[in-house]
């Protein structure tokens, strides 16, 4: 194998080509692209990235969008059909050591059916992202932020989707006491939220959102080996729900950054996440979120994070994203039409021009298994641009059997951590609470009022069995009557009635009265 000390080889020599292409570990964490058209090689590449940074030490996350990336979980072998097509490109870029190998590797999934369940809680994700994923106007982000102002207020922990909703209840019962301190709650805007959130529960997000969470440092383990593990999403079926996936891949960047501690410029990375399919999450992205896409990116390098975006076109990366990924691994992009002819134009200009060949034709024609590479060198400076033969890869191409993985999952250092779900005292339990209180409370006063009601009743009908006229309010003056001992007791009585010893009075006369009938 060409020297490579402290680089994750990814290919080169040959006639034509350039010398040996390699990922610095130093600089593994300036983030990275890895573009092409379908067809073109993406997987492979991201399938040996993963296996030199994983031999290296470095914890890797990768979502598997096809259900192709978890052959890295098993050994390639010579039976395969492109064996011999492997052995000769190892041959030609003067990979001496190539072997077959299987890799330490942890699956999860949103869903909770090809890997461990993946959970974070409502709070956790917070209303900029929950807008997103829901696709909320101006004025419905807004209320969805008084809800979570008030769930800190008024201590309700937003844990999981009936949370959300039962406190999105109480704010509308509320709304016009909400409005005079927060401004405008409508109706309609809670009942769109509402509707929203029905829906992602119908997509299958409401397993996303629940505890136990996501204890960030089991993505961060090394085998007893010293090998990095290799985190894979299962997204095939994730797919189908692509704003949930962009959502959830951001979040966990996010989390990342906002939970890991400054390390400046280490030795190698601490974890390296490729967020594949990166357009899904720019694809009519309001400028807040890109903003905080590129402020995330700009300043997790920091914490020891490299994030590399897997996209068809460079072009789907916004420029003030694109412009900080410094590794770079392009395959063949096509040039059909006019459009397709200027984003590969402006594709070639962000390379490092390499005066043997040129650039934008050199993108336009590598074969599959090739690709256009420009890696950081020396004190951060990009290299000059290069064709590189990509090295073939020691795991399986191809997804491994649903035996296979399912005895992986249960021999993984996480099992039985995330599988069962813990539903704790929170936002739900605690309105429910209110509102049986609240019903417990209504009745007693009615029940009240109505025994009081009885009372007097009771009462009146004492006082016209016994001949004792029972005086009754009037708008109209009476002639003055009077007043005898059962006068005076009435009197007493119906002021007695008022007071919260009321009812034993009553019972008490009553009773005295009826004896001495």
């Amino acid at each position: 194998m060409p020297d490579m000390q402290d680089r994750v080889f990814i290919g080169g020599g040959g006639a034509g080509y350039a010398t040996p292409q390699g990922l610095a570990l130093k600089y593994a964490n300036r983030h990275g692209l890895v573009a092409g058209a379908t067809g073109t090689g993406k997987t492979v590449t991201l399938q040996i990235l993963a296996e030199g940074l994983s031999e290296a030490g470095v914890p890797v996350f990768l979502s598997d969008v096809k259900g192709d990336l978890s052959g890295l979980a098993a050994a390639g072998s010579a039976e395969f059909k492109l064996h011999e097509a492997f052995m000769k490109r190892a041959g030609t870029i003067g990979f001496s050591d190539y072997r077959y190998a299987r890799f330490p590797v942890t699956f999860w999934d949103l869903l909770g059916e090809q890997g461990h369940p993946v959970r974070t809680t409502v709070a956790e994700m917070g209303p900029l992202l929950l807008s997103r994923l829901m696709d909320l106007t101006e004025a419905q982000e807004g209320v969805l932020n008084i809800a979570f102002r008030l769930s800190d207020e008024q201590g309700l922990p937003l844990l999981d989707l009936k949370d959300l909703q039962a406190l999105l209840v109480w704010v509308g019962e509320n709304r016009a006491d909400l409005s005079l301190r927060y401004g405008n709650v409508s109706p309609a805007s809670i009942g769109a939220i509402q509707r929203r959130l029905l829906v992602l529960e119908n997509q299958g997000g409401a397993k996303l959102f629940g505890e136990p969470a996501l204890d960030l440092a089991d993505f961060m383990r090394t085998d007893a080996a010293g090998r990095g593990r290799i985190n894979i999403l299962a997204a095939d079926r994730l797919m189908a729900s692509p704003r949930l996936y962009a959502t959830f891949l951001l979040w966990l960047m996010s989390e990342l950054f906002e939970e890991l501690p400054e390390v400046g410029d280490p030795d190698k990375p601490k974890l390296v996440f490729f967020f594949d399919e990166a357009h899904l999450l720019f694809d009519d992205a309001p400028k807040a979120l890109v903003d905080k896409v590129e402020q995330v990116a700009r300043l997790i390098r920091s914490k020891g994070v490299g994030v590399y975006f897997v996209t068809q076109n460079p072009a789907d990366v916004p420029e003030d994203v694109l412009g900080q990924l410094g590794n770079r691994i392009q395959h063949a992009l096509r040039a059909f039409t006019a459009r397709d002819r200027k984003a590969l134009k402006l594709a070639a200009q962000t390379y490092r021009e390499n005066p043997r060949f040129d650039t934008a034709q050199a993108i336009r024609e590598v074969g599959v298994g090739e690709a256009v590479t420009s890696m950081l060198m020396e004190k951060g400076v990009p290299g000059v641009v290069e064709r590189t033969l990509i090295r073939p890869p020691s795991s399986q191409l191809g997804p491994i059997d649903s035996a296979l993985r399912d005895r992986i999952v249960a021999a993984s250092p996480v099992a039985g951590k995330y599988e069962a779900v813990l539903d704790r005292d929170s936002a739900h339990e605690i309105l429910t609470r209110r509102a049986e209180a609240a019903a417990r409370a209504a009745a007693q006063a009615e029940a009240e009022e109505e025994e009081m009601a009885a009372a007097e009743r009771e009462y009146r009908a004492a006082r016209r069995y016994s001949g004792t006229r029972v005086p009754r309010s009037s708008s109209r003056r009476r002639t003055a009557e009077p007043e005898g001992i059962a006068s005076v007791i009435g009197s007493v009585v119906m002021k007695e009635l008022k007071g919260t010893t009321g009812r034993r009075i009553v019972r008490g006369i009553l009773g005295g009265l009826f004896r001495a009938r």
